[in-house]
């Protein structure tokens, strides 16, 4: 066995490949930029070497200095993660020629597989069923056209060297042909250095549903189940669960046998992923084939009891796999949620910044964590802007999904925005928890984007009772201290009205044996807690059910989070209540004639100057963030008064880029 192996790449996967070599007793090197001098996967390893400057292209994805680090550090191997070189065939055959292994699979399945439109046809002459479609390279918008009109619409137009929901279009006319093929081929050059397009048809009402292989470089190659990632925002995975609810064994056999017929014409080795788009006939077609570890292989790991990490490692060191196929049972039901540093309620814009308070979920049998961060760890402009893979395990699919609900509600970050709410309203969707769902489940629930009324709430008193119990064990903290001035002492009150986004709630709240009672309206609730003044996390038993409330004092009053909502609250004496709906509200300033950047990024193109007319619907600016381009379009017609900025300015969020008159 390797007694020391380097990991190329940085985040969570870094920390998870670390634990597992870890646990083999195999000693690790992690590799860091500037920007991650003090990350956490940069700590936790036994050794660490610096590659160069904070963007990836300077760092992570120097090939001669990753394999300078490992002949300093004497590693024997690199495990590539994902992303970044993971499926780099230049990378495999500069470490084959250093004498150093590669934990993946060899320079012809990454060579094959990484290009989609060779894929295809591999696919297709190994008994793969595949999307009907033009695998040749399109050469120009008007080609796209008329291939998409021989096709059909819709049609999804899709960079040769893609991944990632980058370089990825799905058009409906010609309009869209032409304008997602300029898209499609920008961010194809931006990302991967190649701006091929190819087009398929667009299978409606799809479901993505991938297969775990593994096989060895002896033969062997087995199936672990499938993954449903049909929840996907903009082609980009959120939710993750094994096994599919979709599935029936029959189809789960022959989407499995397919997958490996695909692994053996490519002499697949180490563990992979083949995609599929299953349509509401169990109709399946071969999507790709991802010839590495992928983000959401916790979920396989659950449900079949295996370390996929450490069977990569073991094959690399031309081991026999110690798995056949009869031995691969699945049990239970394992989800995964993606916790991003973004903000749900503005378009899910990145959010960068430091993690001033961080506490993910104390982890179980029922709870993983799978993180690169930590409390005061910064997430960065230059990478993937994820904090987490939060995943939950149960015996049911409903177990999975209340441990889930759960451990969201404990999960307590501030400093940068983050997208639990938005996991919490997927995961407690009716249509969700039905297993009715297609890659169309965002655009089609959301089609107005994400807001804090989507949120659902099975009681939304729940923050309202829990806060009055919470403000009257500051108070009854409060009479205690000594030297009070007299006739100004704390008074114990039993009425309060407390004031939740706006809605008054009159309530009656009396200390009760072991707890409180608090009534409204005749509703009783009886709520037991141990929460003291300091803690983030209000842990209760209310009417016998366990409940995380996450509360922090704001201004005057409190600000709440539970099950993805946030309430802002005042507690409040009943003639102060009266007093408060006499108070002025400050309202915000009009920014209606300004062009505001809608995330940190780069101004890649400046559309209009000063003086010209702009009709709505028209581009004024495009900006670059995570390397996917966003066209700003004017929303009505207008005159352009001044220009604030300049193309190649790096923005900030709401920083203007245009004036109007």
């Amino acid at each position: 066995m390797f007694e020391k192996i380097l990991i190329a790449n940085r985040g969570e996967i870094a920390c998870r490949v670390i634990k597992t070599a870890r646990r083999m007793g195999i000693k690790t090197v992690a590799v860091y930029s500037d920007a991650d001098a003090n990350a956490l996967h940069t700590r936790m390893a036994d050794e660490a070497v610096h590659i160069g400057p904070s963007p990836s292209a300077q760092s992570y994805l120097q090939i001669e200095r990753i394999i300078a680090a490992c002949k300093e550090t004497g590693a024997q191997a690199v495990h590539p993660g994902y992303g970044f070189l993971s499926e780099n065939a230049d990378f495999c055959e500069a470490l084959d020629g250093a004498g150093i292994t590669f934990i993946g699979p060899g320079v012809k399945a990454i060579t094959s597989m990484g290009d989609k439109i060779t894929s295809k046809l591999l696919a297709a002459e190994a008994g793969v069923n595949t999307i009907p479609g033009y695998t040749d390279v399109i050469d120009g918008p008007e080609h796209a056209v008329k291939i998409a009109s021989e096709i059909g619409y819709p049609v999804m137009l899709k960079a040769s060297a893609g991944g990632g929901g980058k370089g990825m279009r799905v058009v409906w006319n010609d309009d869209e042909c032409r304008d997602g093929f300029e898209r499609a081929t920008n961010e194809a050059r931006s990302s991967f250095g190649d701006d091929r397009v190819f087009a398929e048809k667009f299978i409606e009402e799809p479901r993505h549903i991938e297969i775990q292989v593994l096989a060895d470089k002896h033969g062997n190659a087995i199936f672990l189940g499938e993954r449903e990632c049909s929840i996907q925002r903009r082609h980009q995975k959120v939710i993750e669960e094994a096994p599919s609810p979709f599935l029936d064994e029959k189809t789960r056999k022959a989407m499995g046998e397919q997958a490996i017929a695909l692994s053996r014409a490519v002499d697949y080795s180490s563990a992979g992923t083949v995609e599929f788009i299953v349509d509401a006939n169990k109709n399946f077609f071969f999507l790709e084939m991802n010839t590495r570890l992928q983000v959401e292989h916790p979920v396989t790991e659950l449900v079949t009891g295996q370390d996929l990490v450490e069977h990569m490692i073991r094959v690399a060191n031309d081991e026999v796999l110690s798995l056949k196929q009869e031995d691969v049972q699945l049990k239970g039901w394992a989800m995964e949620s993606r916790v991003y540093a973004e903000d749900p309620f503005r378009n899910f814009l990145p959010s960068i910044g430091r993690l001033a308070n961080y506490k993910a979920p104390v982890e179980t049998e029922h709870v993983r964590v799978d993180t690169g961060i930590e409390e005061g760890s910064e997430v960065s402009m230059y990478y993937d802007p994820m904090i987490a893979k939060l995943v939950t395990y149960g015996d049911t699919r409903e177990q999975a999904i209340e441990h889930m609900a759960d451990a969201l509600d404990s999960y307590y970050i501030r400093g940068v925005r983050h997208n639990i709410s938005f996991l919490n309203a997927l995961i407690m969707h009716p249509r969700f928890a039905e297993g009715h769902i297609t890659t169309n489940f965002i655009a089609e629930e959301y089609p107005d984007g994400f807001h804090a009324g989507d949120v659902p709430q099975s009681d939304p008193l729940i923050p309202v009772v829990i806060t009055a119990v919470v403000n009257t064990i500051l108070n009854e903290r409060a009479s205690q201290i000594s030297g009070q001035t007299r006739r100004f002492e704390p008074e114990a009150h039993q009425n309060w009205v407390v004031i939740a986004n706006k809605v008054n709630y009159p309530i009656t709240l009396l200390p009760v044996a072991h707890g409180y009672e608090v009534d409204f309206e005749g509703r009783l609730y009886r709520i037991k807690t141990d929460w003291l003044p300091g803690n983030t996390l209000v842990q209760a038993e209310v009417n016998g059910q366990t409940v995380t409330l996450q509360l922090d004092q704001h201004k005057a009053g409190y600000l709440a989070f539970h099950r993805g909502a946030e309430t802002q609250l005042l507690v409040l004496t009943p003639a102060a209540a009266e007093l408060a709906q006499h108070m002025i509200e400050k309202t915000p300033p009009d920014l209606s004639k300004f062009l505001l950047s809608p995330m940190p990024g780069l101004l890649v193109r400046l559309s209009v100057k000063e003086g010209d007319e702009v009709k709505a619907g028209e581009e004024l600016a495009v900006v670059e963030a995570m390397k996917m381009e966003n066209s700003l379009r004017a929303e009505e017609d207008g005159v352009v008064a001044k220009v604030r900025a300049n193309e190649g300015d790096s923005l900030m969020v709401d920083q203007a880029i245009v004036e109007f008159e």
